[in-house]
């Protein structure tokens, strides 16, 4: 009888432990990271150069992961709508900005009611490209290399003008840098995008344009915009006589936009580094550095500390351009 008991209580222990152990199993596999979709915010309509690059990492991210990326496009008020719902989202891993130049660098210094920190509500990971700037004229412009144009600029302050596709956007205050750094006088004619500004620049309304050279090279193809200088860390194979800002003297104009990939503040170290090694990892394989280069961009990998520390270099950087230049978005 006592033996019967024992039998009963051994397989009543058994039982138990193997109910145990089953009920934790799912509670270990919630802990590894990813066991579920990741969404990555692209805080800018679909179609653009942070849109397209995005997507292109979001398919390659996938199969890195092993879990399908998502991208999901909050535009509004110069990337801010986007970024303020990521600081805003859990810090878990599966909430991701497709920041930029704009969203975690420009926006702090002209938008002066941010609810949001550039650099301290988010957990930087990585850059993933730079696309190269480039100052451009219209192909009636009278001068035909850089030393003319400067020249020209410098005998008649005020008296030409320049075209962006907003007030206190990125390309906006990098032609503002610029003037800063070379002396140059010329008037800014803000515009409702970059279209509209390449086109009243082709269309000889306007002389100049700063913009990114991934929407201003087909009409540097076309022969309609003629490139001055280039912000790029050496001279491009496409455009090979065409001087860096470095060159010229600008050193420090010769930064490019940037997109990265930042998760909320307060992200696990474990995750930050499985999220680091994924992206480095997607961002080395040839097609994404195909579709980059393809898209003007060039394929770029930060520690998640270098990163931070070009956000915060930004950040001081374009707010001395915003006081200087008296630049504000609200």
């Amino acid at each position: 009888m006592n033996k019967h008991r024992m039998n009963r209580r051994t397989a009543a222990g058994v039982a138990l432990a193997l109910l145990g152990a089953a009920a934790a199993l799912p509670a270990a596999a919630q802990g590894a990271f990813p066991d579920k979709p990741v969404k990555l915010v692209v805080p800018f309509p679909p179609g653009g150069t942070s849109d397209i690059s995005g997507r292109v990492l979001a398919d390659a991210l996938s199969k890195e992961l092993g879990q399908p990326v998502i991208v999901e496009n909050k535009a509004g008020a110069g990337g801010s709508v986007g970024a303020r719902f990521v600081a805003e989202s859990k810090a878990d891993g599966y909430t991701l900005l497709l920041g930029t130049t704009s969203t975690n660098g420009t926006n702090s210094a002209v938008y002066k009611n941010l609810s949001f920190d550039a650099l301290k509500s988010f957990t930087p990971i990585t850059r993933i490209l730079s696309v190269p700037g480039v100052l451009a004229i219209n192909k009636s412009f009278p001068a035909k290399n850089y030393a003319e144009f400067a020249k020209l600029v410098g005998q008649s302050p005020g008296k030409y003008s320049y075209a962006s596709s907003g007030n206190g956007g990125a390309t906006h205050m990098a032609m503002e840098y610029y003037k800063s750094l070379s002396g140059l006088r010329v008037v800014h004619v803000p515009y409702r995008g970059t279209g509209p500004a390449l086109n009243d620049v082709i269309g000889g309304q306007v002389e100049m344009i700063y913009d990114t050279l991934a929407s201003s090279m087909p009409h540097i193809k076309s022969g309609n915009l003629v490139p001055m200088a280039l912000a790029t860390p050496r001279r491009l194979k496409e455009l090979p006589e065409v001087p860096t800002f470095a060159e010229l003297g600008l050193k420090s104009a010769n930064e490019g936009f940037w997109n990265g990939v930042l998760a909320p503040a307060g992200l696990p170290a474990d995750v930050l580094e499985k999220l680091h090694g994924a992206i480095v990892r997607a961002l080395r394989t040839p097609m994404v550095q195909e579709k980059f280069a393809a898209a003007g961009a060039i394929t770029v990998e930060d520690t998640p500390a270098a990163f931070a520390k070009i956000i915060a270099d930004d950040i001081v950087k374009w707010k001395k351009v915003a006081e200087t230049s008296h630049i504000t978005a609200d």
